[in-house]
């Protein structure tokens, strides 16, 4: 049977997407999902039975992450893995993270269907806590499977409630193994919707994903004086909130210099006293900025550390503290290959990119082969209700992964 006439049934994806959608489906059509609550233990029981009906066996790990592995030729190699995950964020999208499950599962309903049996096992993965919308942080389960996180600290944090991430997962019913974590694997694929505009914006179908961009964070703190707003004359004042404006100035001008592909925020700032008739006496803000370059962002570092130490307009001192960063995560080339080479197959236009955004896939990349997809999201929108892909770009995302396991799997 030559590959390209294995398709998934498209019909089948959006029935079972929004059966998904059920569990936890807001009033405005979205989801509400969150790690370890109740809709998510029972969706998770739902994507066991719906697992196992097809005949596959379904373990999870001590973080609560579930593999569902449908056996194959020979049970004693590694597996190919498709997962992303179930939990969502308040009031979030319907195709966040369970759309690069489903995908697993869809693939292997295709695979069992057409009495294709691969030749190495073949698991779907639900990882657990992606959003850290309940438990901070993001990307907590597949932090610890890669050692990014310790699970101590892990199991500490808490809800809003003070519900630890230990006793949520206790009385889960997920709470299992050590041995069963994820800890080899011929590829890892994840496909996601991207959650930005650009694949709509050129009218592409499928986004091959070459990896997850570097960023770094820093908070930079301005200091003046504070007096009285009506009496304080203009040349006497010590404003720090005009002197950071001044800074967001300089900082804009000099950023937009460098490479076009950077992206650069200013998420938080507090100004004090915060009041309408008082100068400002300090101003806090972020700036964070992400890019797949090293060169790139070590001239956005070199930019904030040379920022001023003192503003001489404004006569205030400015102090910069580096927060955190992240280093550029790539992906395995010659699955990023065979993601191409499978859009070649099936005829959808694609362009390489990379993810601005943080998945599990990158952490698990950097100790197992690992690759992404990208589907559009309509008017780039995504931890939204109103979240949207197209049914055809589903299908044709699920279908590109399809054709890759197939490669991957073959005699």
């Amino acid at each position: 049977m030559e590959k390209q006439k294995v398709l998934i049934n498209g019909e089948r994806l959006k029935q079972t997407v929004e059966a998904f959608a059920d569990f936890g489906r807001t009033e405005k059509n979205g989801v509400t999902r969150l790690a370890l609550s109740e809709m998510d233990i029972k969706v998770r029981d739902h994507f066991k039975n719906v697992c196992e009906e097809l005949g596959m066996t379904v373990k999870w790990d001590d973080m609560g992450s579930m593999y569902a592995t449908l056996e194959g030729v020979d049970n004693d190699k590694p597996p190919v893995v498709i997962g992303s995950h179930l939990d969502s964020v308040e009031k979030g999208g319907r195709f966040d993270g369970v759309l690069g499950v489903l995908t697993g599962l869809e693939v292997v309903r295709t695979l069992v269907e057409n009495n294709i049996r691969p030749q190495i096992p073949v698991v779907v993965a639900n990882i657990t806590n992606e959003e850290g919308a309940r438990f901070e942080p993001s990307l907590m389960a597949s932090g610890v499977m890669s050692g990014r996180f310790d699970k101590g600290a892990m199991l500490r944090s808490t809800d809003k409630n003070g519900v630890t991430f230990a006793k949520a997962l206790k009385e889960s019913g997920y709470e299992g193994s050590k041995e069963n974590r994820l800890t080899e694997a011929e590829a890892f694929l994840e496909l996601h919707i991207e959650q930005g505009p650009v694949l709509e914006n050129e009218s592409i179908d499928i986004g091959v994903v070459e990896c997850v961009v570097g960023m770094c964070c820093y908070e930079i703190e301005v200091t003046g004086e504070s007096n009285h707003a009506g009496t304080t004359p203009m040349p006497m004042r010590k404003d720090s909130l005009f002197a950071a404006n001044n800074l967001i100035n300089e900082i804009r001008e000099k950023m937009s210099e460098l490479d076009s592909e950077l992206v650069y925020t200013i998420g938080r700032m507090n100004v004090n006293p915060n009041i309408h008739s008082v100068i400002p006496n300090k101003v806090v803000f972020t700036l964070e900025a992400r890019h797949k370059e090293a060169a790139v962002i070590s001239q956005v570092e070199d930019i904030i550390q040379g920022l001023t130490e003192t503003d001489a307009k404004e006569k205030c001192d400015v102090t910069v503290t580096k927060l955190w960063d992240r280093d550029t995560v790539w992906f395995h080339d010659k699955l990023v290959d065979s993601l191409e080479e499978s859009c070649k197959t099936l005829g959808c236009s694609y362009k390489r990119m990379a993810s601005g955004a943080g998945h599990d896939a990158q952490f698990i990349a950097t100790y197992l082969p690992a690759a992404m997809v990208f589907v559009p999201s309509v008017n780039g929108k995504s931890h939204a209700e109103d979240e949207l892909t197209s049914w055809e770009d589903c299908e044709r995302g699920v279908n590109v992964v399809l054709q890759t396991v197939l490669d991957l799997t073959a005699d």
